[in-house]
């Protein structure tokens, strides 16, 4: 199946999931939507949790390139991080997958696949991607701390000022999240993010 196919497949599985919680998401409802029969969505996702995986793999993916957008849109190193973390506020936000992944909370509206790998016989790719381990809390505030400390680091940084850096990057991360269980005041997240970083050399 082309990607295009597969991805309004997900995208049939994901409004569905919007509508209702995934116990009561059926397969059939997802393929009619979508415009194509249950047995090509089963071919492609091989079950439920693997339509499942495949979805909070996706969600997962997409939230992690709005991080590298955002790190990407400002040249100053304070501007990135503070739009990495508005970034990361509004997808948690508006997007249960995104926040359930980068939080750990799975509220019993949503699939709860395990974050462990499953065995995979499938001949699809993407779907073999899925089925391996998927990205817990902890791994999803590596990954976009990486992404960061990569995006700031130039030429010329000491071991030290790479090690402080992960350590600041990690911290804007931490305070994004805590802004999605307990809402920032004025100036929300923005002005929390701009008060902690260290003036001296962002």
């Amino acid at each position: 199946m082309m990607p295009a196919a597969r991805e309004s497949l997900l995208d049939a599985a994901y409004t569905a999931l919007v509508r209702r919680p995934w116990s009561t998401v059926r397969m059939i409802d997802v393929a009619g939507v979508a415009g194509v029969s249950r047995q090509t969505l089963y071919n492609e996702f091989g079950s439920k949790e693997g339509l499942a995986r495949a979805l909070v793999r996706r969600e997962a993916d997409g939230y992690l390139a709005g991080v590298e957008r955002a790190l990407a849109a400002h040249a100053d190193a304070r501007e990135r991080l503070v739009a990495t973390a508005e970034w990361t506020t509004s997808a948690a936000r508006s997007n249960a997958i995104v926040r359930a992944v980068l939080t750990g909370c799975w509220s019993e509206r949503l699939p709860s696949p395990t974050l462990s790998a499953v065995p995979s016989s499938s001949a699809v790719p993407a779907q073999r991607r899925a089925d391996g381990p998927l990205p817990s809390p902890g791994d999803m505030v590596a990954l976009v701390r990486d992404r960061a400390v990569a995006a700031l680091s130039g030429p010329g940084v000491t071991r030290g000022d790479a090690v402080e850096l992960a350590g600041v990057c990690e911290v804007v991360v931490r305070l994004s999240l805590s802004c999605v269980a307990a809402p920032a005041g004025d100036g929300g997240v923005t002005e929390l993010v701009r008060r902690a970083l260290p003036r001296q050399w962002l």
